[in-house]
């Protein structure tokens, strides 16, 4: 009988795993490697890029357009496009034609126009009401925020809404998803900071003229951020209705500065600087759907996407420790928040001011890279208490996201030729129905706005 084989970790020599290690490491040896991950990192990306460096959005087939995008069957899409040849007629021999998505957008106000209407041509949206703006977030990494929010993106775009992404994370990831170039951080949403803190200080400083007291010092930061308008950090992507604000290395200074703001101005608040950009700046008026990627970690960037969230998506995976982390966020929002409210109201009831008071219109939790095989029970648990707070969907892990992820491109942006098609439509089915129950919530949040301003 031989004996069993001992574990790798048995018997090592010290000598020679010595002998294996390098010289010591010194600071410089980091820089070293950051540049040859900024160089890969570049590489990769632009696997999904065309050969003149620029990203494009591939074409949508009869097949795809008339099955996901468009109510309508293949031989009336043809039947139409025959009759109006004003439309546009995609390329291809053959029944089997292909569209820009620009081109299926203007087939979809057609069809909005001319029409059964009983179908949904056009996806809901109550005239003259604010976008609505959606925070993906949970301080633990690697819990899908970034393909969640971007998935849920580009299936409004296709699905007809006009769409703004913002990058709060200073890992840019969201931004090399969307093909978004970004130099430093006065093209992120940073300067859009500034302006509002700069703005409360020159507000401040007329009340201390009039009162003859010392006003407030402007630096050269906060002098050039009340010129940065939103046309000069939101940049088009390769997806015609979605636009971005792209973030880089440089944004994390924002978890620095704005605190010393703060204390430069105490009755600065800090939390409403993207909700104030927002709405001041008509942002709500221009798109339909706001998306906030937050980086993980509850620092000041994410307080104020949460700040501003109508709804708020919160991605876990079914495990024991992703399901305690999230917890443990929840504990954290109630913190903070309810001690602004606390802090901030008694300056509010001293004043004779309304008190101030953060509100959501849903906030969810999402199940994601969930495998029915090994997490059920798991998955059972933490609906069970999390309740109402839980998404019904849980979002299967797919091959399709890994094989789509190796182009930097999100599955929207896979050409369905090569997959097997039945794997692209599990696939895609995955995606489509956490869309589904997010765009639930969404046109419900609508609805019951439009019911409140009439019950007023």
């Amino acid at each position: 009988m031989t004996s069993p084989t001992l574990p790798p970790y048995f018997n090592l020599d010290p000598k020679k795993a010595a002998e294996k290690l390098p010289d010591p490491i010194q600071t410089t040896r980091f820089a070293k490697a950051a540049a040859l991950c900024g160089k890969g990192r570049e590489d990769l990306a632009r696997r999904g890029y065309a050969p003149d460096g620029e990203k494009r959005l591939r074409k949508f087939s009869t097949w795809e357009i008339t099955r996901y995008l468009i109510p309508v069957a293949p031989q009336h899409l043809r039947r139409v496009l025959k009759s109006h040849p004003d439309l546009p007629q995609g390329e291809g021999e053959g029944g089997s034609k292909w569209f820009t998505l620009e081109e299926v957008l203007l087939l979809r106000q057609h069809f909005a126009s001319e029409g059964v209407s009983t179908k949904e041509y056009l996806p809901y949206r109550p005239k003259g009401a604010p976008a609505k703006v959606t925070a993906v977030a949970n301080f633990k990494g690697g819990v899908g925020k970034t393909s969640t929010a971007a998935h849920l993106a580009m299936s409004a775009a296709l699905d007809g809404y006009k769409v703004l992404v913002i990058d709060l994370d200073s890992q840019g990831s969201m931004t090399s998803i969307l093909g978004g170039r970004v130099e430093d951080e006065w093209s992120t949403i940073f300067p859009m900071i500034a302006k509002d803190y700069a703005r409360s200080v020159v507000a401040e400083n007329a009340v201390r003229a009039a009162a003859g007291d010392a006003e407030l010092p402007l630096d050269e930061t906060l002098n050039e951020a009340l010129k940065v308008s939103p046309r000069n950090v939101i940049q088009k992507t390769h997806w015609p209705n979605i636009d971005l604000i792209g973030a880089q290395l440089n944004l994390y200074w924002a978890e620095f500065q704005i605190p010393v703001w703060r204390m430069g101005l105490r009755s600065w608040p800090l939390w409403d600087a993207l909700n104030n950009f927002l709405q001041d700046d008509g942002i709500l008026d221009d798109y339909d759907i706001v998306f906030l990627d937050t980086p993980p970690a509850l620092g000041y960037l994410t307080i104020n996407a949460l700040a501003a969230a109508d709804i708020l998506l919160v991605p876990l995976g079914a495990s024991f420790l992703e399901f305690d982390s999230t917890g443990r966020f929840f504990d954290m929002l109630y913190s903070t928040f309810a001690s602004i409210e606390e802090g901030e109201n008694v300056a509010q009831r001293a004043a004779g001011l309304p008190e101030i008071k953060f509100e959501w219109d849903v906030v969810r939790a999402l199940i994601t890279r969930f495998d029915a095989s090994q997490q059920t029970d798991m998955a059972n648990v933490i609906q069970a208490y999390f309740g109402d707070f839980m998404n019904a969907y849980r979002q299967d892990v797919t091959a399709l996201v890994g094989q789509a992820g190796e182009q930097v491109n999100g599955i929207y942006e896979a050409d369905y030729r090569d997959f097997n098609r039945d794997t692209y439509v599990r696939g895609r089915e995955t995606f489509d129905r956490t869309y589904a129950e997010f765009k639930e919530l969404l046109i419900g949040s609508w609805w019951r706005d439009v019911q409140m301003e009439g019950a007023e």
